[in-house]
């Protein structure tokens, strides 16, 4: 069974295309292969970010459940401050 590739062409400036070219002389592959190789590590390296920023999303949505019923049941009086100097970190570090 043979793999059917699609045909892409792909624009690189000087600099890049010599880079390719002696990079895939030394590894005695064709460019095209090197080409291909990078991008297939690009797009595996894409679902594992993916993946890890589910999880630190998750685990965000996590800290941020469990804080505000601990702060809720124990600690109801520094609610609306801790709200307050949450607003104002926003505006201070991120211009929110």
């Amino acid at each position: 069974m043979t793999t059917a590739f699609k045909h892409c062409t792909v624009r690189l400036d000087r600099e890049k295309y010599n880079r390719v070219i002696a990079i895939a002389a030394e590894r005695d592959c064709r460019p095209s292969e090197l080409i291909r190789s990078a991008l297939d590590a690009f797009l595996t390296s894409a679902d594992l970010n993916t993946a890890s920023q589910r999880r630190l999303a998750r685990i965000s949505e996590f800290q941020q459940l469990a804080l505000d019923i601990i702060i809720r049941e124990q600690f109801p009086e520094f609610r609306d401050r801790i709200i307050a100097e949450t607003d104002k970190r926003l505006v201070q570090y991120h211009g929110a």
